[in-house]
């Protein structure tokens, strides 16, 4: 049994990063190197170090996230990044995120909860659409009549807003706008929000005072996500201002 050398454990880390489509998890590294041919002890952890400290001053940089290790594109050169993105923009309503960032910071909590802390009524389609994106999902039953569900943030949530675990969550006298957490652009295969009524959203310009609910966040999907959350969010939108 012969070990690795350190120089070809961080190049080997370096190329897994390189060419996941999702965050890695130290396990997950750890497990490339078979028990007749391991790497030292130590050197996957030293080599995440020492790739993270060659991002200095580049692109991109090697970042942790709930799920795992990841190497994203450094925020001051993101915008001209984004523009390899050319797909339509699903836009998530204000309402939808509203729910969101009650969800984040006040989780565990209850759709009634919700519903009393915004004064209206939640349109299910808004937490259909949550669970979809894999951003929240039921984790009990408060015990009270009813056995209401309680709803919780994932580990997809804190991976997609460059989140490591929710104490990073900006607090929220510090929070103008839950759209300021906006996530970094990964290098393999992520996806990125970009403002809403961007050049490559041109043919769904922002909505205005007379028809409410401009102000959005919007992200890259496939065609048939696209269509599905426009649909979803013209729906919640409506259903919120009625019931106000």
């Amino acid at each position: 049994m012969t070990d690795i050398d350190p120089s070809l454990v961080t190049r080997i880390v370096e190329a897994a990063l390189l060419a996941a489509n999702q965050p890695l998890a130290l396990v997950q590294l750890k497990g490339l190197f078979p028990l007749d041919e391991p790497a030292p002890d130590g050197s996957v952890e030293a080599a995440l170090l020492e790739l993270q400290s060659a991002c200095a001053g580049r692109g991109v940089e090697l970042v942790e996230v709930a799920s795992g290790w990841r190497y994203q594109v450094q925020a001051d050169v993101h915008p001209w990044v984004a523009r390899l993105w050319t797909e339509r923009q699903t836009k998530y309503s204000r309402a939808t995120l509203e729910v969101l960032a009650l969800i984040a910071y006040r989780q565990p909590i209850t759709r009634g909860e919700i519903e009393q802390i915004r004064g209206v009524t939640t349109n299910s389609n808004i937490i259909r659409t949550l669970e979809e994106r894999d951003w929240i999902r039921v984790v009990g039953h408060r015990d009270v009549p009813g056995k209401p569900e309680l709803l919780a943030t994932t580990r997809g949530f804190l991976d997609y807003f460059g989140l490591k675990r929710l104490d990073e969550l900006p607090p929220l006298s510090e929070l103008k706008d839950f759209s300021e957490l906006e996530p970094q652009l990964p290098i393999a295969g992520m996806t990125l929000p970009t403002e809403a009524g961007s050049e490559n959203d041109s043919d769904n310009p922002p909505e205005t005072d007379d028809n409410p609910g401009a102000e959005m966040v919007s992200d890259p999907v496939s065609n048939d996500d696209n269509q599905r959350d426009d649909a979803t969010a013209a729906s919640s939108e409506q259903s919120d201002h009625e019931h106000e």
